[in-house]
């Protein structure tokens, strides 16, 4: 039941974020199998200018960074990592438009991300994969303003 929910809550807030139902561009439609092979191999299942849908497995860290327009929005499937996020980014260079890449995260919340855990990260917000000791895998939904 709690997997549900988190599920249930993690597509509601999935939907609103995208606009879905909106549009009426059509629907994109991937079966369980399909998913299974995205979610092994990761990748996007769907992706427009505004969004990105897709699955990912991380097994080591990553530098932190902030997004200027993007939204995360991220269901954690498998493994455990340690995530930091807010505060303030320290040594920050934009490495494209609209990313900054930092050294070290300065007074950030650090949290244990695990399996049916729920994530959203605003823009601006300064996030970091700061340890992943074996893998993590995730369902994503990224938009950006």
């Amino acid at each position: 039941m709690k997997l549900f929910s988190a599920l249930a809550v993690f597509f509601a807030m999935a939907a609103l974020m995208t606009g879905a139902g909106g549009s009426g561009a059509g629907a994109t439609y991937v079966d369980h199998g399909q998913l299974a092979a995205m979610l092994a191999k990761g990748g996007s299942i769907a992706k427009s200018a505004n969004y990105n849908v897709g699955a990912n497995t991380r097994t080591k860290g990553a530098e932190p960074e902030i997004h200027e327009k993007t939204t995360h929005i991220w269901y954690i499937l498998d493994g455990s990592a340690t995530y930091v996020t807010g505060g303030t980014l320290v040594g920050g260079k934009q490495t494209k438009p609209g990313l900054t890449k930092g050294t070290d995260i300065q007074g950030g919340k650090t949290v244990t991300l695990s399996k049916g855990d729920v994530i959203v990260i605003p823009p601006g917000t300064p996030h970091w994969w700061k340890e992943v000791p074996k893998s993590i895998t995730l369902y994503a939904v990224n938009t950006t303003e």
